[in-house]
Protein backbone atom coordinates (compact mmCIF):
# COMPACT_ATOMS: atom_id res chain seq x y z
CA UNK A 1 0.00 0.00 0.00
CA UNK A 2 1.85 3.17 -0.94
CA UNK A 3 1.99 6.08 -3.21
CA UNK A 4 3.62 3.80 -5.70
CA UNK A 5 2.76 0.19 -5.16
CA UNK A 6 4.66 -0.88 -2.16
CA UNK A 7 4.46 1.14 1.02
CA UNK A 8 6.81 -1.16 2.88
CA UNK A 9 9.73 -0.59 0.52
CA UNK A 10 8.93 3.14 0.38
CA UNK A 11 9.04 3.41 4.16
CA UNK A 12 12.23 1.37 4.36
CA UNK A 13 14.03 3.75 2.03
CA UNK A 14 12.40 6.93 3.29
CA UNK A 15 13.34 6.13 6.87
CA UNK A 16 17.00 6.41 5.97
CA UNK A 17 16.65 10.11 5.23
CA UNK A 18 13.67 11.02 7.40
CA UNK A 19 14.20 9.32 10.70
CA UNK A 20 12.63 12.21 12.55
CA UNK A 21 9.37 11.78 10.67
CA UNK A 22 8.65 8.35 12.07
CA UNK A 23 8.39 6.68 8.65
CA UNK A 24 10.13 3.35 8.94
CA UNK A 25 9.94 -0.01 7.18
CA UNK A 26 6.74 -1.75 7.00
CA UNK A 27 5.00 -6.14 6.30
CA UNK A 28 1.10 -14.71 10.43
CA UNK A 29 -1.27 -19.65 12.41
CA UNK A 30 -3.74 -21.16 10.59
CA UNK A 31 -7.21 -20.92 11.94
CA UNK A 32 -10.02 -23.14 10.90
CA UNK A 33 -12.19 -22.11 8.00
CA UNK A 34 -15.10 -21.05 10.16
CA UNK A 35 -12.94 -18.67 12.16
CA UNK A 36 -10.92 -17.33 9.26
CA UNK A 37 -13.85 -16.31 7.09
CA UNK A 38 -15.14 -13.57 9.38
CA UNK A 39 -13.72 -10.64 11.29
CA UNK A 40 -13.24 -11.56 14.93
CA UNK A 41 -15.93 -9.78 16.90
CA UNK A 42 -17.65 -8.62 13.72
CA UNK A 43 -21.30 -8.93 12.84
CA UNK A 44 -21.56 -11.76 10.34
CA UNK A 45 -24.57 -10.36 8.50
CA UNK A 46 -24.13 -9.88 4.78
CA UNK A 47 -24.24 -6.08 4.88
CA UNK A 48 -25.55 -3.02 6.65
CA UNK A 49 -28.25 -0.60 5.53
CA UNK A 50 -25.65 2.02 4.59
CA UNK A 51 -25.01 3.17 1.05
CA UNK A 52 -21.77 1.23 1.07
CA UNK A 53 -23.36 -2.00 2.23
CA UNK A 54 -26.05 -2.45 -0.41
CA UNK A 55 -26.48 -2.70 -4.14
CA UNK A 56 -29.56 -1.26 -5.75
CA UNK A 57 -31.44 -4.51 -5.16
CA UNK A 58 -29.88 -6.71 -2.49
CA UNK A 59 -27.24 -6.84 0.26
CA UNK A 60 -23.67 -7.72 -0.56
CA UNK A 61 -22.11 -10.93 0.74
CA UNK A 62 -19.41 -8.85 2.47
CA UNK A 63 -19.13 -5.60 4.39
CA UNK A 64 -17.29 -2.53 3.09
CA UNK A 65 -14.73 -0.52 5.02
CA UNK A 66 -12.43 2.34 4.07
CA UNK A 67 -8.67 2.14 4.51
CA UNK A 68 -7.12 5.38 5.71
CA UNK A 69 -4.23 4.97 3.27
CA UNK A 70 -6.67 6.04 0.53
CA UNK A 71 -6.16 9.56 1.93
CA UNK A 72 -2.40 9.35 2.39
CA UNK A 73 -1.68 12.29 0.09
CA UNK A 74 -4.07 14.61 1.92
CA UNK A 75 -2.89 13.38 5.32
CA UNK A 76 0.81 13.74 4.60
CA UNK A 77 0.18 17.19 3.12
CA UNK A 78 -1.68 18.33 6.24
CA UNK A 79 -4.89 18.89 4.27
CA UNK A 80 -6.72 16.32 6.38
CA UNK A 81 -6.60 15.45 10.07
CA UNK A 82 -6.55 11.84 11.23
CA UNK A 83 -9.30 12.55 13.77
CA UNK A 84 -11.63 13.58 10.95
CA UNK A 85 -11.24 10.31 9.05
CA UNK A 86 -14.20 8.38 10.55
CA UNK A 87 -16.61 11.28 10.04
CA UNK A 88 -15.44 11.81 6.47
CA UNK A 89 -15.88 8.11 5.68
CA UNK A 90 -19.48 8.20 6.92
CA UNK A 91 -20.60 11.62 5.69
CA UNK A 92 -18.85 11.74 2.32
CA UNK A 93 -19.05 8.09 1.25
CA UNK A 94 -21.67 6.39 3.41
CA UNK A 95 -19.07 3.97 4.71
CA UNK A 96 -19.56 2.92 8.33
CA UNK A 97 -16.32 1.04 9.02
CA UNK A 98 -12.74 2.34 8.95
CA UNK A 99 -9.22 0.92 8.90
CA UNK A 100 -6.56 3.12 10.46
CA UNK A 101 -2.89 3.52 9.54
CA UNK A 102 -0.64 4.03 12.56
CA UNK A 103 1.61 6.49 10.71
CA UNK A 104 -1.08 9.14 10.97
CA UNK A 105 -1.26 9.00 14.77
CA UNK A 106 2.18 7.56 15.39
CA UNK A 107 2.75 9.14 18.82
CA UNK A 108 -0.81 8.61 20.08
CA UNK A 109 -0.92 4.87 20.74
CA UNK A 110 -0.83 5.44 24.51
CA UNK A 111 -2.56 8.83 24.52
CA UNK A 112 -5.91 7.91 26.12
CA UNK A 113 -7.33 11.42 25.71
CA UNK A 114 -6.61 11.34 21.98
CA UNK A 115 -7.95 7.80 21.56
CA UNK A 116 -11.05 8.68 23.57
CA UNK A 117 -11.69 11.61 21.22
CA UNK A 118 -11.27 9.35 18.18
CA UNK A 119 -13.55 6.69 19.67
CA UNK A 120 -16.22 9.27 20.52
CA UNK A 121 -16.23 10.56 16.96
CA UNK A 122 -16.79 7.02 15.75
CA UNK A 123 -19.52 6.31 18.29
CA UNK A 124 -21.30 9.60 17.62
CA UNK A 125 -21.43 8.87 13.89
CA UNK A 126 -22.13 5.16 13.98
CA UNK A 127 -18.73 4.23 12.59
CA UNK A 128 -16.93 1.02 13.49
CA UNK A 129 -13.15 0.85 13.95
CA UNK A 130 -12.06 -2.33 12.18
CA UNK A 131 -8.28 -2.53 12.44
CA UNK A 132 -5.00 -0.63 12.68
CA UNK A 133 -2.37 -1.10 9.97
CA UNK A 134 1.00 -0.95 11.69
CA UNK A 135 4.24 0.12 10.01
CA UNK A 136 7.57 1.43 11.22
CA UNK A 137 7.83 -0.69 14.37
CA UNK A 138 10.69 -2.94 13.30
CA UNK A 139 10.85 -6.08 11.22
CA UNK A 140 9.05 -9.19 12.45
CA UNK A 141 11.41 -11.27 10.33
CA UNK A 142 14.67 -9.64 11.39
CA UNK A 143 17.30 -12.37 11.68
CA UNK A 144 18.74 -10.60 14.72
CA UNK A 145 16.66 -12.03 17.57
CA UNK A 146 17.11 -9.00 19.82
CA UNK A 147 15.84 -6.65 17.10
CA UNK A 148 13.06 -9.08 16.21
CA UNK A 149 11.77 -9.33 19.76
CA UNK A 150 11.97 -5.56 20.11
CA UNK A 151 9.80 -5.28 17.00
CA UNK A 152 7.26 -7.62 18.58
CA UNK A 153 7.16 -5.57 21.78
CA UNK A 154 6.87 -2.36 19.77
CA UNK A 155 3.51 -3.65 18.51
CA UNK A 156 2.08 -4.23 22.00
CA UNK A 157 0.93 -0.63 22.31
CA UNK A 158 -1.00 -0.93 19.05
CA UNK A 159 -2.71 -4.09 20.28
CA UNK A 160 -3.82 -2.15 23.34
CA UNK A 161 -4.91 0.84 21.24
CA UNK A 162 -6.86 -1.44 18.91
CA UNK A 163 -8.65 -2.98 21.88
CA UNK A 164 -9.50 0.45 23.28
CA UNK A 165 -10.92 1.63 19.93
CA UNK A 166 -12.98 -1.52 19.46
CA UNK A 167 -10.98 -2.92 16.54
CA UNK A 168 -10.75 -6.65 15.94
CA UNK A 169 -7.16 -6.68 14.65
CA UNK A 170 -3.84 -5.04 13.95
CA UNK A 171 -2.11 -5.59 10.62
CA UNK A 172 1.63 -6.31 10.79
CA UNK A 173 4.29 -6.95 8.16
CA UNK A 174 6.30 -10.13 7.58
CA UNK A 175 9.40 -8.20 6.60
CA UNK A 176 12.97 -9.39 6.91
CA UNK A 177 16.25 -9.58 5.00
CA UNK A 178 17.64 -13.02 4.29
CA UNK A 179 16.81 -16.33 2.68
CA UNK A 180 13.05 -17.04 2.55
CA UNK A 181 13.35 -20.03 4.87
CA UNK A 182 15.35 -17.99 7.41
CA UNK A 183 12.90 -15.10 7.37
CA UNK A 184 10.00 -17.56 7.62
CA UNK A 185 11.42 -19.09 10.80
CA UNK A 186 11.92 -15.64 12.33
CA UNK A 187 8.44 -14.42 11.37
CA UNK A 188 6.81 -17.55 12.77
CA UNK A 189 8.49 -16.97 16.14
CA UNK A 190 7.50 -13.28 16.18
CA UNK A 191 3.91 -13.91 15.19
CA UNK A 192 3.55 -16.58 17.82
CA UNK A 193 4.66 -14.23 20.58
CA UNK A 194 2.63 -11.25 19.34
CA UNK A 195 -0.48 -13.36 18.78
CA UNK A 196 -0.23 -14.68 22.33
CA UNK A 197 -0.24 -11.08 23.56
CA UNK A 198 -3.10 -10.27 21.18
CA UNK A 199 -5.14 -13.19 22.48
CA UNK A 200 -5.09 -11.72 25.98
CA UNK A 201 -6.62 -8.55 24.52
CA UNK A 202 -9.08 -10.27 22.15
CA UNK A 203 -7.17 -8.86 19.16
CA UNK A 204 -6.20 -10.67 15.98
CA UNK A 205 -2.76 -10.30 14.43
CA UNK A 206 -3.03 -10.34 10.66
CA UNK A 207 -0.41 -10.19 7.92
CA UNK A 208 -0.66 -8.59 4.53
CA UNK A 209 1.12 -9.55 1.35
CA UNK A 210 3.19 -6.38 1.36
CA UNK A 211 6.10 -6.76 -1.01
CA UNK A 212 9.15 -8.98 -1.23
CA UNK A 213 8.90 -12.49 0.19
CA UNK A 214 5.61 -11.70 1.92
CA UNK A 215 3.98 -11.34 -1.52
CA UNK A 216 4.64 -15.01 -2.23
CA UNK A 217 1.27 -16.58 -1.42
CA UNK A 218 2.66 -20.05 -0.80
CA UNK A 219 5.31 -18.71 1.56
CA UNK A 220 2.86 -16.69 3.61
CA UNK A 221 0.27 -19.47 3.69
CA UNK A 222 2.95 -21.83 5.02
CA UNK A 223 3.79 -19.32 7.75
CA UNK A 224 0.10 -19.32 8.73
CA UNK A 225 -0.05 -23.11 8.85
CA UNK A 226 3.03 -23.26 11.04
CA UNK A 227 2.00 -20.55 13.50
CA UNK A 228 -1.37 -22.28 13.81
CA UNK A 229 -3.08 -19.89 16.23
CA UNK A 230 -6.78 -18.94 15.97
CA UNK A 231 -6.13 -15.20 16.27
CA UNK A 232 -3.38 -15.08 13.66
CA UNK A 233 -4.39 -14.67 10.02
CA UNK A 234 -3.96 -12.83 6.77
CA UNK A 235 -5.08 -9.63 5.08
CA UNK A 236 -5.01 -10.51 1.35
CA UNK A 237 -4.44 -7.39 -0.75
CA UNK A 238 -5.61 -7.63 -4.37
CA UNK A 239 -2.66 -5.62 -5.66
CA UNK A 240 0.41 -6.12 -3.46
CA UNK A 241 2.04 -9.07 -5.18
CA UNK A 242 5.31 -7.51 -6.38
CA UNK A 243 8.23 -9.74 -5.41
CA UNK A 244 10.98 -7.52 -6.83
CA UNK A 245 10.91 -3.82 -7.78
CA UNK A 246 13.26 -1.31 -9.40
CA UNK A 247 14.90 1.23 -7.13
CA UNK A 248 13.26 4.67 -6.97
CA UNK A 249 14.90 7.77 -8.43
CA UNK A 250 14.37 9.46 -5.08
CA UNK A 251 13.00 8.62 -1.65
CA UNK A 252 9.78 10.50 -2.27
CA UNK A 253 6.24 9.45 -3.21
CA UNK A 254 6.92 10.76 -6.71
CA UNK A 255 10.12 8.77 -6.98
CA UNK A 256 8.43 5.57 -5.91
CA UNK A 257 5.55 6.21 -8.30
CA UNK A 258 7.99 5.76 -11.16
CA UNK A 259 9.31 2.39 -10.05
CA UNK A 260 8.40 -0.76 -11.92
CA UNK A 261 7.70 -4.26 -10.71
CA UNK A 262 10.29 -6.65 -12.12
CA UNK A 263 8.71 -9.85 -10.81
CA UNK A 264 5.11 -10.33 -9.77
CA UNK A 265 3.34 -13.23 -8.10
CA UNK A 266 0.03 -14.18 -9.70
CA UNK A 267 -2.51 -12.15 -7.74
CA UNK A 268 -5.41 -14.55 -8.21
CA UNK A 269 -3.32 -17.51 -7.12
CA UNK A 270 -2.01 -15.49 -4.19
CA UNK A 271 -5.44 -14.48 -2.92
CA UNK A 272 -6.63 -18.07 -3.39
CA UNK A 273 -3.80 -19.23 -1.14
CA UNK A 274 -4.27 -16.55 1.51
CA UNK A 275 -8.06 -16.27 1.72
CA UNK A 276 -8.52 -19.39 3.89
CA UNK A 277 -6.70 -17.52 6.69
CA UNK A 278 -8.22 -14.10 6.00
CA UNK A 279 -9.56 -11.89 8.76
CA UNK A 280 -9.68 -8.91 6.41
CA UNK A 281 -9.37 -8.19 2.69
CA UNK A 282 -7.93 -5.15 0.93
CA UNK A 283 -9.49 -3.96 -2.33
CA UNK A 284 -6.58 -2.20 -4.01
CA UNK A 285 -7.19 0.00 -7.07
CA UNK A 286 -5.08 2.32 -9.19
CA UNK A 287 -6.73 2.97 -12.55
CA UNK A 288 -10.16 2.40 -14.09
CA UNK A 289 -11.41 1.91 -17.63
CA UNK A 290 -14.34 3.71 -19.24
CA UNK A 291 -16.77 1.19 -17.72
CA UNK A 292 -15.51 1.74 -14.19
CA UNK A 293 -13.61 -1.55 -14.01
CA UNK A 294 -10.19 -1.77 -12.34
CA UNK A 295 -7.48 -1.97 -14.99
CA UNK A 296 -5.10 -4.07 -12.90
CA UNK A 297 -7.50 -6.53 -11.30
CA UNK A 298 -10.56 -8.40 -12.52
CA UNK A 299 -12.84 -7.71 -9.56
CA UNK A 300 -15.50 -10.19 -10.64
CA UNK A 301 -12.90 -12.96 -10.68
CA UNK A 302 -11.27 -11.81 -7.45
CA UNK A 303 -14.51 -11.44 -5.51
CA UNK A 304 -15.62 -14.89 -6.63
CA UNK A 305 -12.47 -16.30 -5.02
CA UNK A 306 -13.38 -14.43 -1.85
CA UNK A 307 -16.99 -15.58 -1.87
CA UNK A 308 -16.10 -19.21 -2.62
CA UNK A 309 -14.01 -19.18 0.56
CA UNK A 310 -17.16 -18.17 2.51
CA UNK A 311 -15.59 -14.89 3.56
CA UNK A 312 -18.24 -12.44 4.76
CA UNK A 313 -16.12 -9.91 6.66
CA UNK A 314 -14.93 -6.44 5.68
CA UNK A 315 -13.32 -5.62 2.36
CA UNK A 316 -11.39 -2.37 2.73
CA UNK A 317 -11.26 0.17 -0.08
CA UNK A 318 -7.68 1.25 -0.74
CA UNK A 319 -7.23 3.58 -3.69
CA UNK A 320 -3.62 4.43 -4.59
CA UNK A 321 -3.91 5.83 -8.10
CA UNK A 322 -2.51 9.08 -9.42
CA UNK A 323 -4.91 9.94 -12.23
CA UNK A 324 -7.97 10.61 -10.09
CA UNK A 325 -8.35 12.56 -6.88
CA UNK A 326 -8.40 10.46 -3.75
CA UNK A 327 -12.14 11.11 -3.36
CA UNK A 328 -12.90 10.10 -6.95
CA UNK A 329 -10.78 6.98 -6.64
CA UNK A 330 -12.60 5.95 -3.47
CA UNK A 331 -15.99 6.49 -5.10
CA UNK A 332 -15.06 4.45 -8.17
CA UNK A 333 -13.72 1.62 -6.01
CA UNK A 334 -16.89 1.67 -3.93
CA UNK A 335 -19.04 1.54 -7.07
CA UNK A 336 -16.96 -1.32 -8.44
CA UNK A 337 -17.29 -3.35 -5.24
CA UNK A 338 -21.05 -2.78 -5.27
CA UNK A 339 -21.36 -3.76 -8.93
CA UNK A 340 -19.09 -6.82 -8.92
CA UNK A 341 -20.12 -7.89 -5.44
CA UNK A 342 -23.79 -7.40 -6.19
CA UNK A 343 -23.57 -9.72 -9.18
CA UNK A 344 -22.28 -12.46 -6.87
CA UNK A 345 -24.57 -11.84 -3.91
Amino acid sequence: MTTSRNRREFLRQLSITTMGMGLLPAVLAACNNGQSTKDAGADSSAATDSTAGKTASKPLFFKISLAEWSFHQALFAGKMNHLDFPTKAKNDFGIEAVEYVNQFFKDKAKDKAYLTDLKKRCDDNGVRSVLIMCDGEGEMGDLDKKKRMQAVENHYKWVEAAQFLGCHAIRVNAAGEGKPEEVSKAVIESLGKLSAFGKDHNINVIVENHGGTSSNGKWLANVMKTVNMPNCGTLPDFGNFCLNRTKPESNTPEGWAKTKCLEEYDRYEGVQELIPYAKGVSAKTYDFDANGNCVETDYSRMLKIVKDANYTGHIGIEYEGQKLSEEEGIRKTLALLQKAGGALS
